[in-house]
């Protein structure tokens, strides 16, 4: 979404969302002749065109709802999802862990459903671009959507491209020209030859991982490549408090563990190896060892095809109306 979209009074083509007495949250896209419709009546589009934002209005049963532009943070959780998303409390640790700086080229892997995406669009602005690399085209298609709808457009700095990174980098990122890599895949270990090539000297990577053997194994594989200083991890944890009146407390739910992130910098080509000195291990472990515990071993949870093709085409949908809006 461009700034002149996130600002003044809604248009057509904008997304609303529309908060109840209750808290309950729904995101519409304005439409000329659009209503919003619930079990407790409806509301015209008409009503909100022209408004300004945080404005509200009532519907055909009195009903009154709170109409905002939604956040960023806000969009990401209610869009349609192929691949799991990284939520908003890791996506700022990741901007501010990899240091994403406005004209940063960034690569990105894998793109899951745009929302990491839309954070590192955001961040780098349109003097920077963003290299995503995506294996299926499933969930390409459904995060072009989801960051068009978002943008209201096509975004101009940002390349998908289709395949296994280490194939796909070297040609389409020249050797020492990335500022940063931002790694959310699998098995990034896998990658770290191709990531360096592309790398130039202090640039950073930043690996998103979800298990403690998936930790270890980035770690140890950073360390033997001898191409990238010590990795540091850390995991964010997110407790809200509940605020009413003179009842201030701790949320009864929070937003816990979703992953870790783990970062080094590249060293200078022909630089020693800088490492911090370290007990040895107790026990060494194999990769077999290793290998059993990763979610490739234990059965990583996928979604079907069906659920794929929907959410591509709810995402491709939202982001044609956002655009013909825009136009219009």
């Amino acid at each position: 979404m461009t700034a002149a979209r996130r600002r003044g009074p809604f248009r057509a083509g904008d997304q609303v969302q529309l908060t109840d007495p209750k808290g309950r949250l729904n995101t519409v896209t304005l439409q000329p002749g659009g209503s919003f419709h619930s079990h407790r009546g409806a509301l015209a589009h008409e009503q909100l065109i022209g408004l300004p934002d945080g404005s509200v209005v009532e519907n055909s049963a009195g009903v009154a709802y709170l109409a905002l532009r939604p956040l960023l943070t806000d969009f990401v959780m209610s869009m349609p999802r192929g691949a799991a998303i990284i939520y908003p409390k890791d996506a700022a640790q990741i901007l501010g862990a990899a240091d994403i700086f406005p004209g940063a080229r960034v690569v990105e892997a894998g793109v899951g459903s745009g929302a990491l995406s839309s954070w590192l669009l955001r961040a780098i602005g349109p003097d920077g671009h963003l290299f995503s690399f995506e294996r299926r085209e499933e969930f390409a298609d459904i995060a072009r959507g989801n960051v068009e709808t978002f943008t209201g457009g096509p975004v101009e700095n940002w390349s998908i491209t289709l395949g296994d990174l280490q194939e796909q980098l070297p040609s389409t990122v020249d050797h020492g020209t990335a500022d940063r890599a931002v790694l959310d895949m699998l098995a990034p270990w896998e990658c770290l030859d191709a990531v360096a090539d592309a790398l130039m000297p202090g640039g950073v990577l930043l690996c998103y991982v979800a298990t403690v053997t998936q930790l270890s194994r980035v770690a140890e594989a950073l360390r033997d490549s001898g191409r990238f200083t010590e990795p540091l991890a850390n995991e964010t944890m997110v407790r809200g408090w509940h605020l009413d009146g003179l009842a201030v407390r701790p949320d009864h739910r929070m937003v816990a563990h979703t992953g870790f992130l783990i970062t080094a910098r590249r060293l200078a080509d022909g630089s020693p190896t800088f490492t911090k000195a370290r007990r040895g291990s107790k026990t060494e472990a194999s990769d077999d060892d290793v290998e059993i515990w990763t979610p490739g071993a234990v059965g990583e949870r996928q979604a079907s095809a069906k659920r794929l093709r929907k959410a591509a085409r709810q995402a491709q949908s939202t982001a044609q109306r956002s655009a013909d809006g825009a136009l219009e």
